[in-house]
């Protein structure tokens, strides 16, 4: 075999052999998401790394969910959860029950109290008072009395269509699917108004 086929061999083995390496290094590994994916080490901690494979959160978290917005859902040791920067920064400190993703600006947070609406700097946008919520869609979003009756409410706060349907589905191209208490199925405006 000439030397440069050898080489070849050699150099192709070592490239192996590194991804085999950098593969083992995590227990599980997401998919991309702002350039960066989440990772699980060894001990079960999570944390980010870049598209090169370079850490840019630590393995320290509880548990931890993709990046959206360029905010990514962290769960402390305390089982609390906030959100962290693409840098890595902790932007929103870790004192929510629960939290979801951010979508169109605002994150879905939960309290003592229930559900709310935060901003990206932590501020608290719409109070914390519902059973349950749905991310934004369309400016819009689901959520549930205390009856467990669904309506939507706008980015003040303002319950623009009212808590009257068994169940509800985010807006999509200007409507949203509702169901009524017998299963009837609606398409609905989003001024509440049924059009199918």
């Amino acid at each position: 075999m000439k030397r440069c086929q050898i080489l070849f061999f050699v150099a192709i083995f070592s490239f192996v052999t590194q991804m085999d390496v950098k593969a083992q290094q995590w227990n599980y590994q997401g998919d991309y998401s702002d350039g960066l994916a989440v990772v699980r080490d060894q001990h079960g901690k999570y944390g980010f790394v870049d598209e090169a494979g370079k850490i840019v959160s630590p393995c320290q978290w509880r548990f931890a969910w993709e990046f959206h917005e360029g905010m990514a859902q962290v769960e402390n040791e305390k089982e609390k959860w906030g959100f962290i920067d693409t840098k890595g920064n902790v932007v929103i400190q870790c004192q929510w029950f629960s939290t979801l993703s951010f979508s169109e600006d605002l994150a879905a947070v939960r309290n003592a109290s229930g559900w709310g609406f935060i901003d990206k700097t932590g501020t608290i946008i719409i109070s914390c008072q519902f059973p349950k919520v749905e991310p934004f869609s369309e400016g819009l979003a689901n959520v549930k009395d205390k009856n467990w009756k669904s309506g939507y409410v706008d980015k003040t706060g303002e319950l623009v269509i009212p808590c009257i349907w068994k169940g509800a589905w985010p807006f999509s191209n200007g409507l949203a699917t509702v169901m009524d208490e017998e299963g009837n199925v609606y398409k609905i405006d989003k001024k509440g108004k049924i059009v199918e």
